[in-house]
């Protein structure tokens, strides 16, 4: 019976998720079997530094994918929004399964139960790892003071419970669904709130861009709502330069064949912020529409089941959306984000 290696984090959040992939899989190929292989990476042996600090664009995927280029697993499963939107050569996404929410949510300290982000009392001190989250809350709750948090989910929790050091956490509201820790959530974080990370609630599947094999086999997970999403979110990203040291959150949906894309970008402080909303018709195919590409790659992610056509208009709608920001200034409050970022 043929082995397949699939690596992963070690963290349990990693673990559940690597899981959900692998029985969908072994349901589909029931002559397969699956291996888990996880190991530890940078951002999980950094924990006393911010994220935006560490200055390494694949923190949580670079071990990974050193095991991926040495043939000893098959293909990674990872939360899509650990995946710089420029890959190292010979890596693509293979699969974007369905998205989860993908809404960031508020964990209050137990004394806190039953308050929100606007009744907190005053100096109330907030714990986030995201300068996304931080800048666009600070914005709308000055009352508030917001502080890197490090850890996995289960060490978060327990430094909101145990120390007396924050009032409230924000996290992935998809990661803690699958903790199954919804009875945590204290507060969704609507778009009109806190609008999210690029890929956030949705998993992703890297294999080998050469790998045809193992592309076949993960190519079924698409989902072609939560692809073109996606495809949408992370070419805006790449065409603003973000990354983890720059503020920049996207909100997109899917409606009646138009794909709706606002995405923004704030200073670190919150204060200076732009914010546009574009929108493209795309047709959400059926799969295996046409036939395959030879260069299928967009954005990191090789979609051959899915036209080409949507693929190219929901980059195409990144790419205007970015480029309107950067035509209004963007740039600059870009710039002295990094600048000050790099600084402190």
């Amino acid at each position: 019976m043929r082995v397949i290696r699939v690596g992963t984090r070690k963290s349990q959040l990693a673990r559940i998720q690597t899981d959900s992939v692998v029985a969908t899989l072994k349901a589909l190929y029931p002559g397969l079997q699956f291996e888990i292989i996880a190991m530890s990476t940078t951002g999980d042996k950094i924990l006393d530094t911010a994220l935006s600090k560490i200055g390494e664009k694949s923190l949580f995927t670079k071990e990974l994918e050193l095991a991926l280029e040495r043939n000893e697993v098959d293909l990674v499963v990872h939360s899509l929004k650990d995946l710089p939107t420029v890959l190292p050569p010979g890596f693509t996404i293979g699969a974007i399964c369905k998205r989860e929410s993908p809404y960031d949510a508020v964990v209050f300290h137990p004394k806190f139960v039953g308050k929100t982000l606007e009744t907190l009392p005053e100096k109330s001190v907030v714990g986030t790892s995201s300068l996304r989250r931080a800048a666009q809350l600070q914005r709308k709750f000055p009352h508030l003071e917001f502080k890197s948090i490090r850890g996995n989910l289960n060490t978060r929790l327990r430094k909101l419970d145990e120390l007396q050091e924050f009032s409230a956490i924000i996290l992935a509201a998809a990661g803690l669904q699958r903790m199954g820790w919804q009875n945590r959530v204290g507060q969704i974080l609507h778009p009109e709130e806190c609008m999210y990370a690029v890929g956030q609630g949705a998993l992703g599947v890297e294999v080998r861009a050469k790998d045809q094999d193992i592309l076949d086999l993960v190519g079924v997970l698409h989902d072609p709502e939560t692809l073109l999403r996606c495809i949408a979110e992370r070419a805006f990203l790449r065409h603003l330069e973000g990354g983890c040291s720059v503020p920049v959150a996207v909100h997109t949906a899917m409606k009646d064949g138009q794909l709706y894309l606002t995405g923004g970008v704030w200073s670190l402080n919150g204060a200076d912020s732009m914010q546009e909303t574009m929108q493209a018709t795309i047709h959400v195919p059926a799969q295996h529409e046409d036939g395959p590409e030879d260069d299928p790659q967009l954005v990191g992610i090789t979609a051959r089941n899915i036209p080409r056509r949507a693929q190219l208009a929901a980059e195409s709608l990144g790419i205007s959306l970015a480029t309107l920001l950067l035509n209004k200034g963007a740039k600059n409050i870009l710039d002295v984000a990094r600048q000050l970022n790099d600084a402190h």
